[in-house]
């Protein structure tokens, strides 16, 4: 493991007062507004004292009783899912957004074994905590692997799961897809700018598209690894990458008990490692048009909204559309 300063997970979070100003360097985004009070979630986990950091938003409208928990991507932190959050508690939903262990806000260990599973339990005690039952899961990327292990793990306390283009709708590896070190990983996370973070995202996030309120979430992942403890970024990305790349769920959805929706931008691309795979198979993977009917075909009683025109983050390209689908599905 590489040497690099380790950052307490006590670190006091400061709401700056412009919502719109970009983060200092800070690993733990303290500089970067959520633009609410921001929770913390202090719990044990392989014998780390860890904390989540989390919004708990309740409800501007006529309060419904039923609550969503909003679970992010790779690349995003819960602040990402603000227009989804207004547009929920604007239906009447309590929403839930918790920044996962080693992500974001949330505290980044030294030494932690990555597990969906071990997310999905994190996750749980949170809403054990908050006495939350049954709420509504909404997964984007990786926060939609997380998902479907979350109902797999606990499917008694889910009541509807929503899958936002998530990632392992294909088995990479399985596919042919070259495996590598946590070091090598690491070694590329460190190389990381803000000019590869935009054109990764121009390319797959928003099918070659750029809108100019597009840079914030540039700069909110870019702000993380700037500085001296920019390393502690790379590590926690570099472990949690391998964990993505090698812990499929698509093997599992058939056995997914709770009622299902898929909402999917088929100008995605996205396949974990595809840079290490050989030309003629790294054309062929990411074909969301063509994974999406198959998971939902796999999935019982799923149904699946389809936008042929955006990429891997339906949600922000176009979240008029987007959030009129979604309430519409949570009826």
């Amino acid at each position: 493991m590489p040497a690099r300063r380790s950052v307490a997970p006590v670190i006091a979070l400061a709401i700056a007062s412009s919502f719109s100003v970009p983060a200092s360097a800070d690993p733990m985004l303290a500089d970067f507004s959520y633009g609410r009070p921001v929770q913390r979630f202090g719990f044990t986990s392989q014998n780390e004292t860890l904390e989540m950091a989390y919004l708990d938003v309740m409800p501007t409208a006529k309060a419904n009783g039923r609550t969503a928990v909003l679970l992010h991507g790779k690349n995003f932190c819960a602040v990402t899912w603000d227009t989804t959050i207004k547009a929920l508690t604007g239906a009447g939903y309590r929403v839930i957004a918790p920044d996962q262990v080693g992500f974001c806000k949330s505290s980044k260990p030294d030494r932690y074994q990555y597990g969906l599973h071990t997310l999905a339990a994190n996750t749980h005690e949170l809403l054990t905590r908050l006495k939350v039952e049954k709420p509504v899961i909404v997964g984007h990327s990786m926060g939609g692997m997380l998902a479907m292990r979350y109902a797999l793990q606990y499917p008694g306390d889910v009541s509807k799961l929503v899958l936002v283009n998530p990632l392992g709708l294909e088995d990479w590896r399985a596919k042919g897809v070259p495996n590598t070190t946590v070091d090598r990983l690491y070694a590329g996370e460190l190389r990381t700018t803000r000019e590869s973070i935009k054109a990764y995202q121009q390319s797959t996030y928003y099918a070659g598209q750029w809108r100019s309120d597009y840079d914030r979430w540039v700069d909110m992942l870019a702000s993380m690894y700037a500085g001296q403890d920019g390393a502690i970024v790379a590590w926690n990305q570099a472990l949690t990458s391998d964990m993505v790349f090698n812990q499929p769920v698509i093997h599992e959805i058939g056995r997914i008990a709770v009622p299902t929706v898929l909402m999917i931008g088929e100008k995605d691309n996205t396949a974990l490692g595809k840079n290490r795979a050989d030309p003629v198979l790294r054309a062929i993977l990411g074909n969301y048009p063509k994974l999406a009917r198959e998971a939902a075909a796999r999935i019982p009683g799923s149904k699946l909204i389809a936008y042929p025109e955006y990429g891997h983050s339906p949600q922000v390209q176009a979240p008029q559309r987007f959030h009129a689908d979604l309430l519409k599905a949570l009826e």
